[in-house]
């Protein structure tokens, strides 16, 4: 029998222990539930990240939501082991040195998936190379521009130093991380032209992750000139830059042209994508999450008691249909009860066990459309509902942070309605507020929602959704079993109007939702089974890891992971 394929998977961000402020959204949790899933499948696999000394930020707000960025103060010491050897990365003219940290993700069996940090705070760098890894996604093009060349080529680099060995397959999470490829080329003596394009993309694998331009790292020829100069001649800059406008290099379109696999992260996605870059061939594996890690304690009581050997196989949570309604509903009443308790205790909000409690949480940028449900707050004063918010803006996301200042502006005039804005959303908060909420929001302008995955999370809790069709929810939507539509389906050409989606969702909620949560507890229960039982047993990580080695990596036969 042939050997598991060696998977090296690059991540710019990596969520892989809450305490750890690794990861700014959900890129990086997507990520973390990758790595648990190898470690529980025993792929023989290493994740490379960059460490983030300072993390992404915490969050607090001001008296008038305005939000304050303030850097994590954190000690990578106390969860990881640093390893050696160091190693060199070129970059402006110079080299600069480059550590490591090793966490290793421990899975079911014991099996292990080591994940490398790469930290340039160093004493032999100078001061602006210290701070290269100092904040994940932070300062200016330029910043990222040598965050994303550490990632890069120093983690093909470090793989080498800390005798790991040839891997089978490089995975790119997201173009952020195909300088890879160049240090590939350069190891294996490949010229960086068409001749070396097509011995190194066996190896290759991408997956992208957004339908919006802006979030494609675009760099100008120049730039990576100034950084990569002494690394690469102009001629071998010009090639990267080819597929592009030649004046800049478009590091989603090198990781296209040098992959032999690329996917989307939904079905919807990847159409978008193939409209988006023309002439690649474009698959789809659809995003999943953790379903042991996201479960809440409570109903992982419960499913060890009811759903023998789901830990293993999440397919068997289909069985969540049998459950009683006394069982489920009694199981969410503990989980909400943990999030009313955290909710008043820290915010003195007044809110009760009893009211329908709806929960929105996420990364707060504009084409999310967060403020959806506040167009019309007399018509939402009207409802006995209770409404939880929490997310963190990009820092550089001007109309972002005006959202959360609506919405903190939103709970002061609302009279009846008690809404809340829990600051600091990080991994630890998400699973209180995804498990203890009574619905899900999900209110997206479509089609930029790639995928999605908090919507995933709740319905392991048995928690419905409420959301726009688009992304992942297109796929485990159905009507009134697993949750609700807001709207229909956006076709090519269709207007997106913000009004009329939020007069549907409105009547969606008086008409059909709220009826059925306070008058018919018996339906509610279904749909709370449904959601856990259609969706919660597809969209898991296990799934979409087990696609990857199907259709990305090639991996047949059997062996142990000796990665670790």
């Amino acid at each position: 029998m042939s050997e598991k394929k060696k998977i090296a998977y690059f991540s710019m961000e990596i969520a892989i222990d809450p305490r750890m402020p690794t990861y700014g959204g959900g890129l990086g949790v997507l990520a973390g539930d990758v790595i648990r899933s190898f470690a529980d499948l025993r792929i023989p696999a290493v994740g490379v990240t960059l460490l983030c000394n300072k993390g992404y930020f915490f969050q607090q707000l001001g008296p008038d939501g305005n939000q304050i960025e303030v850097p994590a103060d954190w000690k990578p010491g106390d969860f990881m082991q640093r390893v050696e050897p160091k190693i060199k990365v070129p970059l402006g003219g110079r080299e600069i040195t480059v550590q490591c940290w090793r966490y290793n993700e421990v899975g079911r069996n014991e099996s292990s998936v080591p994940v490398l940090f790469l930290d340039t705070d160093v004493g032999e760098n100078d001061g602006e190379a210290r701070g290269i890894s100092a904040y994940l996604y932070g300062k200016d093009l330029r910043y990222r521009l040598m965050q994303e060349i550490v990632l890069g080529i120093g983690g093909v680099r470090m793989l080498s130093a800390l005798g790991y060995g040839d891997m089978d397959v490089y995975h790119m999470n997201e173009g952020h991380t195909a300088f890879l490829i160049v240090e590939l080329l350069k190891k294996y003596g490949m010229p960086i032209d068409e001749t070396g394009l097509e011995a190194m993309r066996e190896k290759c694998v991408f997956t992208t992750h957004t339908p919006v331009p802006a979030g494609h790292d675009v760099f100008p020829k120049e730039m990576v000139r100034e950084a990569l100069g002494r690394y690469l001649n102009d001629g071998e800059i010009d090639f990267l830059c080819a597929n592009g406008d030649n004046t800049k290099l478009n590091m989603t379109l090198m990781a296209l042209h040098f992959s032999h696999y690329v996917n989307g992260v939904a079905k919807k996605h990847a159409e978008i994508s193939k409209s988006m870059f023309p002439g690649y061939p474009i698959d789809s594996i659809t995003n999943g999450v953790h379903h042991v890690f996201w479960t809440s304690k409570p109903f992982r009581s419960l499913y060890d008691r009811k759903i023998l050997g789901w830990r293993d196989d999440p397919c068997l949570m289909r069985y969540a249909i049998n459950l009683s309604d006394e069982e489920i509903m009694g199981t969410h009443d503990e989980c909400k009860k943990e999030l009313i308790d955290h909710i008043n205790r820290t915010k003195n909000a007044g809110m009760d066990y009893h009211t329908f409690t709806i929960g929105y949480a996420r990364r707060i940028t504009r084409y999310k459309r967060p403020t959806l449900l506040l167009r019309d707050l007399g018509r939402l004063d009207s409802l006995d509902v209770q409404v939880v918010y929490a997310g963190k803006a990009h820092p550089n996301d001007t109309d972002g942070k005006e959202e959360i200042k609506s919405i903190i502006g939103a709970s002061r005039e609302l009279k009846n309605v008690r809404l809340v804005f829990l600051e600091n959303y990080d991994m630890k908060l998400a699973k209180m507020i995804i498990s203890g909420s009574d619905l899900w929001l999900n209110t997206p302008h479509a089609p930029y929602e790639a995928s999605g995955t908090s919507g995933m999370k709740a319905a392991l809790n048995g928690v419905p959704s409420l959301s726009a069709l688009d992304g992942w929810w297109l796929e485990g939507h159905i009507e009134s079993i697993t949750g609700w539509s807001i709207g229909e389906r956006v076709r090519e050409g269709d207007e997106v109007n913000d009004a009329d989606d939020s007069e549907k969702l409105y009547s969606k909620l008086e008409n059909e939702i709220m009826p059925k949560y306070y008058g018919e507890k018996s339906a509610w229960a279904n749909v709370m089974k449904y959601s856990i039982g259609i969706n919660g047993s597809f969209f898991n990580s296990h799934r979409m890891v087990q696609q990857y080695v199907v259709k990305a990596y090639g991996r047949n036969g059997s062996g142990e992971n000796d990665l670790s």
